[in-house]
């Protein structure tokens, strides 16, 4: 009893901090983990992205463009050609305008929101593992990993997940709770997991960094 009550409190709170955004049509298309935004298919630029995406803005094809987001420091010709950091991060839920070459637009970032996922802090998710035992998915670098991870956590890197997906088949309807370092990539991962038809995906919403803050168990 003391089980289900505890579940169906977590589940109230977690339903009431859901949220707006459902019905707002997302820019571009997620790729290997990144959200492929292709400047020329849209006329006026107003864009709409998730907060924790990765974006890669392709300006065209055999094409170079110079990207100014000002709120977020960013001022970098596209497409970006360090391959380590080919992206743009949106860490934070917000809107910011920015400008492709002479060409103005606005980017809204808002927080991922669908009826099969939910949000958690550290000590819910402690409570979560505790009285409901879902699988834990690790969305970070091997590396990472190795370096310490959630007790019993299974790693599926972000920027493979999509392709491999097919091993999780079997956890489709359990809780899954996916967490990254800060709760960005973890976003993107269950932005993949919610369409692919998993029942109850948790995300860790400040990631592996906040879980180890706060003393939590790792191995």
């Amino acid at each position: 009893m003391k089980k289900s009550i505890f579940v169906i409190s977590l589940f109230l709170t977690l339903f009431s901090c859901m949220s707006d955004g459902k019905n707002s049509e997302i820019s571009g298309y997620l790729e290997a983990g990144l959200r492929v935004i292709n400047i020329e298919d849209y006329k006026d630029l107003d864009l709409t992205v998730y907060r924790g995406d990765y974006i890669v803005f392709n300006p065209g094809k055999n094409k170079t463009a110079q990207l100014l987001i000002p709120d977020i420091k960013v001022d970098t010709q596209i497409p970006i050609q360090n391959k380590d950091t080919q992206y743009i991060k949106m860490k934070e839920a917000g809107r910011y305008e920015f400008t492709v070459d002479s060409k103005k637009g606005v980017i809204n970032v808002i927080e991922l929101d669908a009826n099969n996922y939910y949000e958690v802090k550290s000590a819910d998710a402690l409570k979560l593992i505790e009285n409901v035992n879902p699988f834990i998915l690790d969305v970070r670098t091997p590396g990472e990993y190795g370096a310490g991870h959630l007790v019993n956590s299974h790693l599926l890197p972000v920027q493979v997940l999509q392709s491999e997906i097919s091993k999780l088949e079997k956890y489709k309807d359990e809780p899954v709770l996916v967490y990254c370092a800060s709760g960005n990539r973890s976003t993107v991962a269950a932005k993949i997991l919610t369409d692919a038809g998993f029942s109850k995906v948790y995300n860790l919403r400040y990631g592996y960094s906040d879980w180890q803050a706060g003393g939590y168990p790792v191995e």
